[in-house]
């Protein structure tokens, strides 16, 4: 729980979101607005790393292409890939790497995300795996290189805005999707339509938007986001504020477990005399599975274990809920603590710092009050 100007998204389509920059735009969505088992798509977050491409005028004309590391390049359109590789829809977890980072102390570069740098979209299109099954993949592929349409923070195309990639392995997942579709309706230009990248569990700078190329490499990919310290961890924790100059890194691939609570709202007033209120939120855990979901009212002395919904294909996240008894009147705070099923939980302070502010889990707190208004 954090107190934080409000800015709210004046852009059609949006639905209260909250703005964290300009140039490039980045949104947040206030937890309270991701209640829905499927966020929608007014409320689903926004990230950029450089300007708006020109919209595509007819979508299905849209071409893409698949070369490097394969026997047999692929340059297809969109109506191609829709009618040539089978269509799937899953709904799935797309969250930004840097979600959470304003929690980080001392603060870390980067846009300030609080918890709100996440959706749980239901994505059709087709398995980027049938179509590397199409261009056969050479013994030397490695890794991807992921570009797309948007121009650079100036407007210029002759630098990509940003170019990541992912191991073979990750590419090979059946969830990870080449989507054409968001909610069941067109893919919106805004979040990468007619055709982008999903990734799922992993920090959504893999899931390109506005996808125009796949290069497959003999090596890691090196493109803008892929080196320094862009989405890249200190293999051994550090002190906050520390100088990372000769640190070894790693590259942040699985997203942390991590909860929010959706219902009650925070600072929300309940009428006097208010002995339970429900609570409602959302958990995922990455590449991994959410084990439990556990609340507090008194700073962790005491749990309550929140019941949770089946997922509906694995990357969907874990909707929960529970009931907790209120001793009184008064103030209280609500913590939510997810586990996955490797044991790992969020911690009550954000840890794990790093210049860039990536992969913060910290458990997330709500207060309410009971009576009166003073």
């Amino acid at each position: 729980m954090m107190d934080r100007p409000r800015h709210d998204l004046r852009l059609p389509g949006k639905d209260r979101l909250t703005v964290l920059g300009d140039t490039p735009l980045v949104a947040e969505t206030p937890e309270e607005l991701l209640d829905d088992e499927t966020t929608p798509v007014e409320r689903f977050f926004v990230r950029n790393n450089g300007l708006l491409p020109q919209p595509a005028p007819e979508p299905d004309a849209w071409r893409f292409t698949v070369d490097g590391e394969v026997e047999r390049p692929l340059d297809l359109t969109l109506a191609e890939l829709k009618s040539r590789f089978p269509v799937k829809t899953f709904r799935m977890v797309l969250e930004c790497g840097g979600n959470g980072r304003s929690f980080y102390e001392p603060p870390a570069e980067g846009n300030p995300w609080t918890n709100g740098g996440v959706g749980c979209a239901e994505w059709t299109g087709v398995s980027l795996a049938d179509v590397l099954r199409a261009a056969g993949l050479k013994e030397t592929a490695l890794h991807t290189a992921h570009y797309g349409a948007d121009p650079d923070k100036t407007g210029s195309h002759a630098t990509p805005s940003i170019s990541r990639g992912m191991p073979i392995a990750k590419a090979l997942e059946e969830h990870t999707l080449l989507a054409f579709a968001m909610n069941g309706e067109p893919l919106p230009f805004l979040h990468g339509g007619p055709l982008r990248l999903v990734v799922p569990g992993w920090p959504g700078s893999l899931s390109q938007k506005w996808l125009e190329r796949i290069w497959i490499r003999d090596r890691e990919h090196d493109g803008p986001g892929m080196t320094g310290l862009s989405y890249r961890l200190p293999v051994h924790p550090v002190a906050p504020g520390s100088d990372v100059k000769g640190v070894a890194l790693r590259v942040l691939e699985s997203m942390p477990v991590r909860s929010i609570v959706t219902a009650p709202a925070d600072q929300s007033r309940l009428p006097p005399g208010t002995r339970q209120v429900e609570v409602r939120g959302a958990a995922w855990a990455g590449d991994g599975q959410v084990a439990r979901v556990d609340l507090s009212l008194d700073g962790g002395a005491t749990w309550i274990a929140a019941a949770l919904k089946p997922q509906r294909n694995r990357f969907d996240w874990v909707r929960w809920s529970a009931a907790l008894t209120l001793p009184g009147d008064g103030y209280y705070e609500i913590v939510a603590r997810a586990t996955d099923a490797e044991g790992r939980a969020q911690p009550f302070r954000a840890a794990g710092w790093n210049p860039n502010g990536y992969g913060c889990n910290v458990m997330h707190r709500v207060a309410v009050t009971v009576g009166p208004d003073s």
